[in-house]
């Protein structure tokens, strides 16, 4: 049986019974619906291995279907079950953060300055920033700082003592100083201000995250599985300086890797800013 027999006759297979037609015509629909969202969920995180093998297994399946004889309709659940699993699992993260989003939609609402994002003040900004770190962490005082796009709920800032305040390593160094009231809570940066301090932050509840690592490390893994942030932690332990991004927690950051950090976060507040 030659291509146009084949289609032929599952075309006509699927219209031999109005049952069976109004069926796969709903089927269909939902069907491509669902692949249309996946499909979108994956491109706009940027998964292109991902956005590329799930299309792939897309027209493996129509072809299946199309010319393998008494193939179960069941297929067309089990296909998008199976990618639905894998995106939950691969994509924990991300799919925390639209839950935390939609959950907590009260957003702080930075109004962004062109005046304060001058090159020669995001400099400024990096160089007190990294200077405090290394400070904290010559001295052994932990602390969490979160880099924020104006996107961190008003639960977290209200928990905290709002600030507004601009950037200085003095500042930072005093907030986090021990014994202070603010010292056990996160600070949060939003572009060339510190908007608040001693925020509490979500635990991470990732079992892989290792033993050695308290409380503070958690806080600072847990706000970035939820919410889209970079925090930048130090150990009160050790003064290893620590980066957390997307829920995965890079030790051991040095003076570059800080510099990098830094500079990225606030060249895309300033193209932000531009917009």
């Amino acid at each position: 049986m030659n291509l146009g027999e084949r289609l032929s006759a599952v075309w006509n297979s699927f219209t031999s019974s109005p049952e069976m037609t109004v069926g796969m015509l709903v089927s269909i629909g939902v069907f491509t619906v669902l692949y249309y969202y996946m499909i979108k969920f994956l491109s706009d995180n940027e998964s292109e291995t991902m956005t590329v093998l799930f299309v792939m297994v897309m027209v493996i399946s129509a072809v299946i279907l199309t010319f393998i004889n008494n193939i179960n309709s069941a297929i067309f659940l089990i296909v998008p079950a199976v990618f639905i699993v894998a995106i939950l699992v691969l994509y924990s993260t991300e799919i925390k953060r639209i839950i935390w989003a939609r959950k907590h939609n009260k957003m702080v609402d930075v109004k962004h300055d062109g005046l304060s994002y001058d090159e020669e003040r995001i400099q400024t900004c990096i160089v007190e920033i990294i200077k405090a770190l290394q400070n904290m962490s010559k001295n052994d005082v932990g602390a969490i700082i979160v880099l924020s796009t104006g996107n961190v709920p008003g639960q977290i800032l209200d928990s905290g003592v709002r600030l507004d305040s601009d950037i200085s390593s003095a500042l930072i160094e005093s907030v986090f100083f021990p014994k202070t009231p603010l010292h056990d809570g996160a600070m949060v940066i939003s572009g060339t201000k510190i908007v608040s301090a001693g925020c509490f932050l979500p635990l991470s509840q990732n079992d892989n995250i290792p033993k050695d690592l308290g409380t503070r490390h958690r806080a600072g893994i847990g706000v970035t599985e939820t919410i889209d942030v970079v925090s930048l932690i130090v150990s009160e332990e050790t003064g290893i300086i620590s980066v957390a991004r997307a829920g995965k927690i890079t030790r051991y950051a040095d003076i570059e890797m800080l510099k990098k950090t830094l500079t990225k976060y606030y060249w895309q507040e300033l193209e932000s800013a531009r917009k």
